[in-house]
């Protein structure tokens, strides 16, 4: 019996974070679509035993123990990573770059985010990471490669982050398989994707996407000891500052970076590290941010402010893009006092699980002025906010022009509810 699309769904319900469980459930669903597709009881046990069992047993083990696909960089082959933004349309101003992240599920709610994408037909399309379960070649084929995948490849590029789930099996499918799908154009030529970051740029504002998964994924046993930072390897930090030439001072366009693992979060781990290093090339950061990244599967934004470094960024997380959307609330209220707005509603009901609602963000930019507008996956406008730059000394002021009356909004004061 076929499965429906709700049984899809609650798969990734309660997903922990582990690989081996990760690894466990990709195996489980080929497993299934194997069953679906075999009447011999006998033929049915085998394969599980081989598919299953000693399946797990192989993949797991490799990514755990074996090597990581080898980090790719920038500048490599007289590709700099740093691409200058354009319209899709000469005739056009502003450019349009539309984000999701958390997105690669392949269910219902992913095929609908994809193609709610494609009608506002954004000139770039950027995923900010997590493929699930595990970014094997399989699942990177059914989002992204495969005739009937469902990600909208924007007509003046499309790049991609990694995150965790694609570094546990190791990156490969990521790097062999993904990259080379994603493309910038420039001019008449599509230009691959060879590295897991990146700089779009114009006059007035930088797009600087940042990896953050290939060192979120730690060895067994040193994990214990030296968990995982997320932290930016040499090589990006060497490309910030050498070839983005991040740290001149005389550039006072606005920064927009993305990442899969967040700065600040409300709800669990936050990851500190890629800001401490930012202010680093940044000397001390003396001008606020701007910064979407995904990992916690809600939408929420956080009032301008900082972790323990000095960076000070306005933060979004949109890792609503696929996976089951949560809408609880954080237990303590400084946590709570982080949050400028929260999309709560619930979309439906899974068993014990208030499930919200998918969505994505389109970014406009037009001169010094970047909207942000937040769609749901029924393409209502959920939040419209936009941050006006003041290129004469890097700052941004700051303003929200819409918000659903059922959207969440916290004061600085605000209680837990």
């Amino acid at each position: 019996m076929p499965e429906n699309s709700d049984d899809k769904t609650r798969k990734y319900l309660d997903l922990g974070h582990s690989e081996a469980e990760n690894h466990a459930r990709t195996q489980q669903k080929l497993y299934e679509e194997h069953v679906a597709r075999t009447s011999s009881v006998t033929r049915i046990i085998s394969e599980f035993f081989k598919t299953n069992l000693i399946g797990f047993g192989y993949h797991y083990f490799r990514s755990r123990f074996g090597r990581r696909h080898p980090y790719q960089f920038y500048p490599v082959e007289g590709d700099s990573g740093v691409y200058q933004l354009n319209s899709s349309v000469p005739s056009r101003k502003t450019i349009t770059i539309g984000l999701l992240s958390d997105w690669g599920t392949d269910t219902t709610e992913s095929d609908g985010m994809g193609h709610l994408m494609a009608r506002h037909a954004p000139d770039y399309t950027l995923h900010l990471g997590d493929i699930y379960f595990v970014g094997s070649p399989k699942e990177v084929a059914e989002n992204f490669t495969a005739p009937h995948a469902s990600w909208y490849y924007g007509a003046s590029g499309s790049l991609a982050l990694a995150g965790n789930h694609e570094m546990y099996s190791s990156g490969s499918a990521y790097f062999q398989q993904l990259l080379p799908a994603m493309y910038i154009k420039e001019g008449e030529v599509k230009k691959s994707q060879r590295a897991g970051f990146f700089c779009l740029e114009n006059e007035h504002w930088r797009i600087i996407g940042l990896d953050t998964a290939y060192t979120s994924v730690g060895r067994p046993f040193l994990e214990v000891i030296s968990p995982p930072d997320c932290h930016l390897r040499k090589e990006q930090l060497d490309w910030l500052r050498d070839v983005v030439r991040l740290n001149d001072p005389s550039d006072r366009r606005g920064l927009v970076f993305l990442s899969h693992h967040p700065y600040i979060s409300a709800f669990r781990d936050d990851y500190f590290k890629p800001g401490s290093q930012l202010c680093d090339v940044l000397d001390k950061a003396a001008r606020p941010v701007i910064w979407f990244w995904g990992h916690d599967h809600r939408l929420v934004g956080y009032h301008m402010g900082q972790n323990k470094s000095e960076l000070q960024a306005y933060g979004r997380c949109i890792g609503h893009g696929g996976m089951p959307v949560e809408t609880k609330m954080p237990s303590d209220p400084d946590e709570v006092n982080k949050m400028s707005f929260y999309d709560r509603r619930i979309r439906t009901q899974m068993g014990r699980h208030s499930v919200g609602y998918n969505g994505l963000v389109l970014l406009e930019l037009d001169g010094p002025t970047l909207k942000a507008r937040y769609r749901d996956q029924e393409d209502t406008l959920v939040l419209e906010e936009e941050w006006g730059l003041n290129k004469a000394n890097g700052q941004l002021e700051w303003k929200v022009t819409h918000a659903h009356s059922e959207l969440t909004i916290f004061s600085e004061k605000a209680e837990p509810q």
